[in-house]
């Protein structure tokens, strides 16, 4: 197998450094970097990433994206950092949100007391949709 280039400078001289945790280990000759390759771990669906930073947007707590896509808090705070996403400004409301199968998102659409003095984002999640709901100038 050819060896890998350093992920720190992207030097192609390397040189085989023993083993860690069973894999192969190398080190850089430029800048003495030590790394191992073929990391070991499960990746998350980008689907997943998207839905986790969209209801983050939307002011919905890591605790509750836990809840509602089955993917760690800690995952979603690391996505927030790595995209670089700025929280909501406006903490002065507190976004509720029902998850609903087609046929209850019509009959609760067609109830023009949901839709009256609310703001309200519909996404999709899976086969399911996630109306999520906030009151405007309401103190």
């Amino acid at each position: 197998m050819k060896n890998p280039q350093c992920p720190k400078c992207e030097n192609q001289k390397v040189v085989k450094s023993g083993f860690s945790g069973g894999r192969q280990r190398y080190k850089c000759k430029k800048c003495n970097y030590y790394f191992s390759v073929n990391k070991i771990g499960k990746s998350i669906d980008k689907y997943y990433v998207v839905k986790a930073l969209q209801l983050y947007i939307e002011g919905i707590s890591y605790r509750e994206i836990e809840r509602i896509l089955g993917v760690s808090h800690v995952s979603v705070m690391n996505w927030v950092k790595q995209y670089k996403i700025k929280a909501p400004e406006n903490t002065d409301y507190r976004p509720t949100y029902k998850v609903l199968n087609h046929k209850e998102l019509i009959n609760f659409m067609s109830d023009k007391a949901n839709l009256t003095d609310t703001g309200m984002l519909i996404t999709e999640l899976g086969d399911k949709f996630m109306v999520i709901k906030w009151e405007r100038f309401k103190n």
